[in-house]
This record gives C-alpha cells, sequence and structure tokens, in this order.
C-alpha cells in the first residue's frame, strides 16, 4: 500500500508540472506539484475504477487528465 501510494505522488507530481504546461497555467513549482498530486488521487483512483486496466503508464495518464480538471475547476471558480 505505502510503495503505491509513494508511486502515486512521485507520478503525481510529474502530471501536475505537464498538465500546468498544457493547460499554460502559470503557478509556482509547488502548487503544480500539489495540483498534479491531487490530480492523481482523483484520476488515479476513482478513474481507475471505472478503467479497470494497469500499469504506471494508465496511472500517468490519469493524474495529468485529473490534474487537468483540477486546473479547468479552479481556473473556472476562482474568485
Amino acid at each position: 500500500m505505502l510503495p503505491g501510494l509513494l508511486l502515486l505522488v512521485v507520478i503525481g507530481a510529474a502530471a501536475g508540472l505537464l498538465a500546468t504546461r498544457l493547460m499554460k497555467v502559470n503557478v509556482d513549482l509547488p502548487s503544480a506539484m500539489g495540483i498534479g498530486v491531487l490530480g492523481a488521487l482523483f484520476g488515479g483512483l476513482v478513474l481507475r475504477l471505472i478503467l479497470t486496466a494497469g500499469g504506471w503508464m494508465v496511472t500517468f495518464v490519469l493524474a495529468v487528465m485529473g490534474a487537468m480538471a483540477l486546473i479547468w475547476l479552479w481556473q473556472r471558480f476562482k474568485p
């Protein structure tokens, strides 16, 4: 459980950096990594229930998608 969670955090940090670059969002490094980790938790755990395919590449793609969804929501609803 712990190695999988640690891997998800590392993948999430990379996914957050990639997602912020793809969506052209200017945030600092810790924020991008935080967005990615939250996106990885969302994309890696929730969407994995829908798509039963495994592997780290699927987890990475889902983490990027989750981070991009969080960025979109943040941009849409920020004050």
